[in-house]
């Protein structure tokens, strides 16, 4: 036979060398050495249905998932809540409890219940990705120079400012916005222009049923002016007929920034937007964001 040398011990006393030397608790490298095999595929037919000791098992890192997982289904767990309850995939779980009966059959309730737990894993992982992007994203930015904060507050006035019609002559600079990130950028914005705070005007337009005091006092403190110094509050009136959804402690209505003595500014911004479409209509030499 293949691998034994003319002169040596035969197969079969190999094999029972082998046999006796497993049951002792060897190793198979501990038996190749003994027995001076070095042919691996001798040494498979040598020890052919003899399990190894339980010593040189090395324990697997999902042995104790896959035990719990079989305890699980033997309570009558199905897979969607164990996979739910363990993190791991329904095909591991399949493959692991096929030979286990099945659960009987689960009651509308527990379907929501299980389908509901599923459902928040989803967007717990959902949100921490978006965290991850944003927070990435956030750093790929640094620093502004005055020409991109320039730039940015004149494409954020012409999105979000009163703007004049041709059938309506309005020369106001007047920026309405319930986000108070963008009122923070549009007030930079003004500061870069040189428009001093005592020309602006502020005031709050909110629902009724809202908390208008504590929005005053909201956005009177993001700006750094006194309530009382706010012009009067419009409130949008209740229609009974329509579910709000803008309801809680974060809905906080809109804040009115007006500049006065404001014309000449209207006219700049107007001005300034048009330069921003014709030298981006122009380009030629457009590439994709290197971000």
């Amino acid at each position: 036979m293949a691998g034994l040398r003319q002169g040596s011990a035969t197969y079969e006393e190999l094999r029972a060398k082998a046999i006796a030397f497993r049951r002792e608790g060897l190793s198979r490298r501990q038996i190749r050495d003994r027995l001076k095999v070095g042919n691996n595929d001798l040494l498979n037919r040598l020890l052919e249905g003899e399990p190894p000791p339980e010593w040189t098992k090395r324990p697997r890192a999902k042995d104790e998932m896959r035990a719990r997982a079989r305890t699980l289904r033997l309570k009558g767990w199905t897979y969607d809540r164990i996979e739910v309850e363990l993190g791991v995939s329904r095909s591991s779980i399949s493959l692991w409890a096929r030979d286990l009966p099945k659960p009987p059959p689960r009651s509308p309730e527990e379907a929501s219940a299980i389908s509901k737990r599923g459902w928040e894993v989803t967007l717990q992982k959902r949100e921490e990705e978006r965290q991850r992007v944003k927070s990435r994203s956030a750093q790929e930015i640094g620093q502004l120079s005055n020409r991109e904060l320039f730039l940015i507050g004149v494409g954020l006035y012409w999105a979000e400012g009163s703007k004049s019609k041709s059938y309506r002559r309005n020369e106001t600079v007047t920026f309405i916005n319930s986000d108070p990130d963008m009122i923070r950028v549009y007030l930079a914005w003004l500061s870069l222009l040189k428009v001093s705070s005592d020309r602006l005007r502020f005031s709050v337009m909110i629902h009724e049923s809202a908390d208008v005091a504590a929005t005053e006092r909201y956005w009177a403190d993001l700006v750094n002016q006194d309530v009382a110094d706010f012009g009067k509050t419009t409130l949008k009136r209740h229609n009974p007929k329509t579910i709000r959804k803008n309801v809680g402690a974060d809905y906080r209505g809109c804040l009115v920034v007006r500049v006065l003595q404001c014309a000449d500014l209207y006219r700049r911004i107007e001005g300034w937007w048009s330069g921003i479409v014709e030298a981006a209509s122009e380009r030629s030499d457009l590439k994709q964001c290197p971000f």
